[in-house]
């Protein structure tokens, strides 16, 4: 990738998903994602009548309630068909890739659809010293931003910042 050999440095579009909680039975509650120009999105999804699986200490982490969900989400076929309007033909990262695989694979599945886009784990955009650095960064340019919502795009924004941070100062120690 020649993002090292340029001034100009181009950001990854960055997604994430906040979930009812881990395992077979999980689902997408909310996704976010952050454009290379920085436009960002996020839709709450409203559960599917067989989505019915809510862990109360992954709602202690996203802060989003299933009553939140039932009154504010939007149908899962429509985030699915926003999402690939949006990111058609894109190359989107995600820090969770196993899990965000998952959930994304079960919002398509209800829309009938396939993801017109491809999800790939961000940790292909780093070389190994940058990998190393990720976590110090990251929490240096969470504590810049000062307190943020757990919610999706303002994670994704994190994820693409501290990569952009990385990409800036490829030596730093």
């Amino acid at each position: 990738m020649s993002h090292h050999q340029t001034n100009e440095i181009e950001a990854p579009t960055v997604v994430d998903v906040e979930a009812s909680g881990f395992g077979r039975a999980s689902y997408p509650i909310e996704v976010g994602f952050v454009l290379p120009n920085g436009h960002s999105f996020c839709s709450l999804i409203y559960p599917e009548p067989e989505w019915t699986h809510w862990d109360p200490q992954a709602e202690t982490i996203h802060h989003i309630s299933r009553e939140l969900l039932l009154k504010k989400g939007h149908p899962a076929c429509e985030v699915a068909h926003l999402l690939n309007s949006q990111l058609r033909g894109q190359t989107v990262y995600t820090d969770g890739w196993a899990n965000d695989y998952s959930w994304l694979g079960r919002l398509f599945d209800v829309a009938d659809l396939s993801p017109a886009f491809k999800l790939e784990n961000l940790r292909v955009l780093l070389k190994e010293d940058e990998a190393e650095r990720w976590h110090a960064v990251k929490s240096e340019v969470a504590h810049e931003r000062g307190p943020q919502r757990h919610r999706a795009s303002a994670d994704a924004r994190l994820l693409q910042l501290t990569l952009l941070r990385i990409w800036e100062r490829p030596n730093a120690q």
